[in-house]
């Protein structure tokens, strides 16, 4: 048997995706799985246990190219892709993104069956020849593996498998011995791709001083291309380690495996620490951490109840959600979570 997965981004949800696979790969330990996903996220899964072929879709960057008159190298490489996505019959296609995107990609692919939600957002439902219901109630988890139990997968406990390295080990040995971290530290992600999902840099700064002057432990600031980082470093005075671009993603993972734990905004950094069994302290506002929170125990999530909230907008001029959250709450949340560690 052949099956392609489909799940083109974002890092966060491919992290949630993870334990579909696993349970897949168990209720069908002979089959061939290939995972079609972009490249932004293409890390987590290449040299997965449980699969046997990663396809990766340079969506955004073909598309660049061509606004920008370069139109040889992304049409000669969007043809390589369709002609991997073509190379084999696949009996069974999982659209487990639900967008007219993967969608397309599901069509392109000439699958025997076509299974996706039950939803026509993006008129995505109209590429499926089997559908299964979508409960918005569950965590995103929970309802990717809903696909695996419509095939028959028997799930007890959810797996998040990260071929971490080597290379990745070796790394972050490098770095923390360069800043002289031998001890435990804590990570701290400030990042989000929303505007609203932000957190002031000047109170994770504030936030970063309380927690060294209480506990004497080091924080590490993660991200990728993020001014925030820099900046809050400049208003700590207690010597924050910032490691802006200096990870990619497998190293990330294992720098947060051996972190005392995660401060982070709701963002993939967030689930994969989750992911790497690190407790979180999350911060959210227009979201719903029961459909996207970190997933496990042993996290604690920091939330405004606000009639508005959540209202799931990536645009907001008052940033009340995020605004009321104090210094002191992610403090005293993140003491809580220190001493259940040390």
């Amino acid at each position: 048997m052949n099956i392609l997965i489909v799940k083109l981004s974002a890092v966060g949800d491919v992290i949630h995706t993870l334990p579909s696979l696993s349970a897949l790969r168990k209720r069908f330990p002979d089959a061939h799985i290939t995972w079609v996903i972009e490249e932004a996220a293409a890390e987590i899964v290449r040299d997965h246990p449980d699969l046997d072929r990663v396809i990766v879709s340079r969506r955004k960057g073909w598309w660049k190219e061509i606004r920008s008159g370069r139109f040889r190298k992304p049409l000669r490489e969007m043809k390589t892709f369709l002609g991997n996505l073509r190379d084999r019959h696949f009996d069974l296609v999982i659209d487990l993104h639900g967008l007219f995107k993967s969608a397309v990609l599901v069509f392109l692919s000439h699958g025997g069956r076509k299974i996706g939600y039950d939803s026509y957002q993006e008129l995505s439902g109209f590429f499926y020849n089997e559908k299964i219901p979508e409960d918005m109630n569950k965590h995103a988890v929970d309802r990717y593996l809903d696909f695996a139990g419509y095939l028959g997968a028997a799930v007890t406990q959810p797996e998040f498998r990260i071929a971490v390295g080597k290379e990745n080990r070796k790394r972050v040995d490098e770095l923390l011995e360069a800043h002289g971290i031998a001890g435990p530290f804590i990570a701290l992600n400030p990042v989000a791709y929303w505007d609203t999902k932000l957190w002031e840099d000047e109170r994770f700064a504030a936030l970063c001083d309380r927690i060294d002057e209480a506990y004497g432990i080091p924080v590490v600031l993660t991200g990728q291309q993020a001014p925030s980082l820099e900046k809050i470093r400049s208003l700590s005075r207690r010597g924050v380690i910032n490691l802006e671009g200096q990870t990619t993603l497998k190293d990330l993972a294992e720098l947060y495996r051996r972190a005392t734990l995660l401060i982070t905004t709701d963002s993939g950094p967030m689930h994969l620490a989750a992911a790497m069994g690190t407790p979180v302290v999350a911060l959210f506002g227009p979201t719903d951490p029961k459909r996207t929170g970190p997933y496990g125990s042993g996290h604690r999530v920091i939330r405004e109840s606000l009639p508005c909230a959540p209202c799931f907008l990536k645009k907001c001029r008052e940033m009340t959600c995020m605004k009321n959250i104090t210094v002191e709450a992610v403090f005293e949340e993140t003491g809580k979570a220190i001493k259940e560690r040390l």
